[in-house]
């Protein structure tokens, strides 16, 4: 059984669908990109699927006993949150509350899980640093650390490399290449074809309130809707 399954689900708010008729799968170690243009639905689906908000119509499955408080997530970082005082290794720990459950604190597994993945990310050196001190890379990497605290099979990852410099970006990439390597599926929205393009297993192509594509990395490349969005996205890149 897939690790999680939408089959005919429409994803909005107020009553109002954003897009409809969605049928996918994210297998085990799989990792699929979300593209499509502002407001094509990528984020109201992502809050959907971490039961942020509840499904027009259809449904959602999650098998191999994921359940919705198992999946990490990495929001897109706001203005607010980037001068949040507490220390890295405060954050990093904060995405293991919920497997404490009435325990008050973390247990030694719990904060070895925790600098095991600092220490992964690059950030253990920095876990006494207060996290509005650090870089916009060392931030992301940080949330990152975090999510990856609140799971061992799936990751959502809404738009990670926005707002970094060229070398943070290649650097994060990598980071979360070297997670799915490790059998971790990953869910991720981007703006960033080219590295959709390189890193992804699947496409998910969200148009005006419908699935333009949904398959192989391959697959879309070829594509009607893959080439074209592929040689726009490259074009505005290139123009600058």
């Amino acid at each position: 059984m897939a690790l999680l399954k939408c089959e005919d689900l429409s994803v909005g708010y107020e009553g109002r669908a954003v897009v409809a008729g969605l049928n996918f799968e994210v297998n085990s170690g799989e990792y699929l990109c979300i593209v499509g243009e502002n407001g094509s639905g990528k984020t109201t689906l992502m809050k959907t699927i971490l039961r942020l908000r509840n499904p027009l119509s259809g449904k959602i499955t999650m098998g191999e006993g994921l359940k919705s408080k198992e999946i990490g997530y990495m929001p897109q970082l706001s203005e607010t949150q980037k001068d949040f005082p507490a220390s890295v290794r405060e954050i990093v720990r904060s995405g293991c509350l919920n497997q404490c459950g009435f325990r008050p604190f973390y247990n030694a597994e719990e904060k070895q899980k925790a600098d095991r993945y600092m220490e992964m990310l690059g950030i253990l050196e920095l876990k006494k640093r207060c996290y509005s001190e650090l870089s916009g890379g060392q931030q992301k990497r940080v949330l990152l650390a975090r999510a990856l605290c609140a799971t061992q099979k799936i990751l959502l990852l809404d738009e990670p490399v926005a707002g970094l410099d060229p070398n943070a970006i290649s650097g994060l990439y990598e980071n979360i290449k070297d997670i799915n390597d490790s059998g971790i599926a990953i869910i991720m929205i981007s703006h960033d074809i080219t590295a959709s393009v390189e890193f992804a297993s699947h496409i998910l192509h969200l148009g005006a309130q419908s699935t333009l594509f949904y398959g192989k990395t391959a697959d879309y490349a070829t594509s009607e809707y893959g080439s074209l969005y592929i040689k726009s996205k490259r074009g505005v890149s290139a123009d600058g």
